[in-house]
């Protein structure tokens, strides 16, 4: 088999990912085994040779989001895939890849930290390191599946985004979402939307400005192209100590985010207009939510959700359109609260943000804690 054919399968998270990667046109993969990510790994190793091509396991993280980088600039669309401990470790290249406007994708599996924590043991406690992991200013795209279907439809997504805008782009999974096997659906794959970089015309030369997102040559396509990590001008060629150059690059880097923040931000709502109690959620926890809900108004509580499939850009308009009608917000989270702040800092103070936590041991937070939590804070109100 050599792309997924439009049929209904049983596949596990780690799986999905891997096939959409394929279904995207992603040719070159470089990872080193880490739970719960390496299957991940093992499965683009079966399945890339089949289709001309590459999977190699590196010797470590950091060599293998470098191989990455390279494949990207050789014109190939890559990924890599890891967890907690390997993310860390890949985030001195990541800013690399920012600065350079290489477009690649990162599938961080998350688990239980800090350091080698619990490595079997499902968590999200690196919400906010895939934003702010590396130094410098930058703004991050990153997805949040809550099902294997959407470890599919998001790693399309990702790599569309990630060519779209000349951006690296994380998948930001965890265990329980990429170890679950559930049924899913590929779609005829002359409807599934692929998008590649934009290719430069003969004769240019401005690789790094000039556009908001410029056109990416491969380096075997007889472009003069310089690729650097320092403080560049349009051209790549190094001026650091020029502020002016400075502040127009990073500035033109994160503009092409954010100014495009409701174009990449997407989210499932559910009466935001209209609710008493709000519940903001992302990834495995987010799967208790709609069972919550359901049991929280059939006892007569108005309760609304966002669910996020984007993480960053983070969509604050959205969430303060609920904290404008909601009494509360909670928040659940599997770590000590990391999201909630973004809630806080977004809904201005126009509603009370309630944090629902539980770390350790892989445990999830049930339909029947959150619904409890809805009741409590409810009662509180009357």
């Amino acid at each position: 088999m050599r792309i997924a054919q439009p049929n209904t399968y049983f596949w596990q998270g780690n799986e999905a990912c891997v096939e959409g990667a394929i279904a995207s046109g992603c040719r070159f993969f470089a990872g080193y085994p880490i739970t719960p990510a390496s299957e991940i790994s093992e499965h683009m190793a079966k399945r890339l040779p089949r289709i001309s091509g590459i999977a190699i396991q590196m010797e470590d993280e950091l060599a293998s989001i470098g191989a990455i980088i390279g494949a990207s600039w050789a014109g190939a669309k890559a990924m890599t895939a890891t967890s907690g401990p390997g993310f860390s470790l890949m985030q001195e290249f990541i800013g690399y890849a920012f600065m350079t406007e290489t477009p690649c994708v990162i599938v961080n599996v998350q688990r239980t930290g800090p350091s080698t924590g619990q490595a079997t043991k499902c968590g999200q406690g690196d919400v906010m390191q895939s934003r702010w992991g590396t130094h410098g200013d930058y703004s991050a795209i990153v997805l949040s599946p809550n099902s294997v279907q959407e470890m599919f439809t998001l790693t399309v997504r990702a790599f569309n985004l990630a060519e779209k805008y000349r951006t690296p782009v994380i998948l930001l999974s965890d265990e329980t979402i990429t170890h679950m096997r559930e049924q899913i659906t590929v779609p005829p794959l002359d409807t599934v939307k692929i998008i590649n970089r934009k290719k430069p015309r003969a004769g240019e030369t401005a690789f790094f400005g000039l556009e908001v997102i410029p056109p990416m040559p491969a380096v075997d396509e007889g472009f003069n192209v310089a690729v650097t990590g320092s403080t560049h001008d349009e051209y790549g060629i190094r001026f650091t100590a020029d502020p002016v150059v400075h502040k127009k690059l990073v500035e033109r880097l994160n503009n092409k985010i954010r100014n495009h923040t409701e174009e990449i931000s997407d989210f499932e709502h559910y009466n935001i207009e209209n609710c008493q109690i709000g519940i903001i959620s992302y990834g495995c926890t987010s799967r208790a939510v709609h069972e919550a809900v359901e049991k929280a108004e059939a006892k007569g509580v108005k309760t609304g959700y966002i669910r996020l499939k984007t993480i960053w850009p983070f969509p604050e308009k959205t969430v303060r359109k609920l904290a404008e009608k909601a009494d509360k917000i909670i928040v659940p989270e599997l770590n000590l609260g990391q999201i909630c702040y973004e809630v806080e800092r977004a809904s201005k103070g126009l509603a009370k943000i309630i944090p629902l936590n539980k770390i350790g041991g892989g445990e999830l937070i049930t339909p029947e804690e959150l619904l409890a939590k809805i009741l409590k804070e409810a009662e509180k109100n009357d």
